[in-house]
């Protein structure tokens, strides 16, 4: 596990850059293999992409962090916690991202992005008091909410059929997971989102794409997610994402109108 560690640690710095942050020693190191991926790099992403103001840097950060381990792209790991950091993601906030990726990428995903964050922990003299308790006081269940998702779950899946993951989708997931106060409602669902964009799942979208949005997420915002996201996850898994946003917006707008 430390040998990983290390490797990943010195990798990510070697050739992958935090938005921002690029040395000269970096961009000569992506010019010995690809000139035109260090121009688009710098000129693209840094000097555009992350400068955007319809995301603040923070939510940009949070994005990417759960793409990279999303995708396991461990090589952009190390870079991508300190920029979060630096763009005043906490180490608590950090911590829980790992920790409810697990669940929504899978447990190997978050034990690869675990190795490389101890790396970075260490490194910044991050210990244990900064992080998430194990078992904290959870947050306040919205019943009325609960309710329609259950309901959904049940109709879509099937407690008959399915009791174990239907069980563990309400216990596990949204009686326990969800409500961890580590990080905010809304950051959480800007981690589920990007994380299935990233994987293109998008058959989960709707369903996380309007909690986001009633969590804060604006449409506008919500938009400039899969813009940023298609530098990170590749233009397909973008695209693949448009339809169904497009889908949430109209509904949501008819909804709204409806209700005036």
């Amino acid at each position: 596990m430390k040998y990983f560690a290390a490797t990943a640690l010195s990798m990510s710095m070697a050739i992958s850059g935090s938005a921002g942050a690029e040395t000269p020693e970096l961009e000569e190191r992506v010019k010995s293999v690809s000139p035109a991926l260090a121009q688009f790099q710098r000129g693209t992403l840094q000097g555009d992409l992350w400068q955007r103001p319809e995301l603040s840097p923070r939510d940009r950060s949070v994005i990417t962090v759960a793409a990279v381990i999303a995708r396991n792209q461990s090589a952009l790991m190390a870079a991508q916690f300190n920029q979060a950091l630096d763009n005043g993601v906490k180490a608590a906030e950090l911590s829980e991202i790992i920790t409810h990726l697990a669940f929504y990428t899978g447990w190997g995903n978050a034990m690869a992005a675990v190795a490389v964050a101890r790396e970075v922990f260490q490194r910044r003299g991050i210990n244990a008091a900064e992080l998430p308790a194990a078992d904290p006081q959870r947050l306040p269940l919205d019943e009325a909410a609960e309710q329609l998702r259950a309901s959904a779950v049940e109709n879509a899946v099937g407690s008959e059929q399915f009791p174990g993951l239907v069980a563990y989708t309400s216990d596990v997931l949204f009686h326990d997971l969800w409500l961890r106060p580590a990080l905010a409602p809304r950051d959480r669902s800007l981690v589920t989102v990007s994380a299935l964009v990233a994987n293109g799942q998008v058959a989960q979208m709707t369903f996380h794409l309007n909690k986001a949005m009633d969590n804060g997420l604006t449409q506008q915002q919500a938009g400039e997610v899969i813009a940023h996201l298609a530098f990170y996850v590749g233009w397909p898994n973008a695209m693949s994402a448009v339809p169904v946003a497009k889908e949430v917006f109209a509904k949501r707008a008819s909804s709204s109108a409806v209700t005036r």
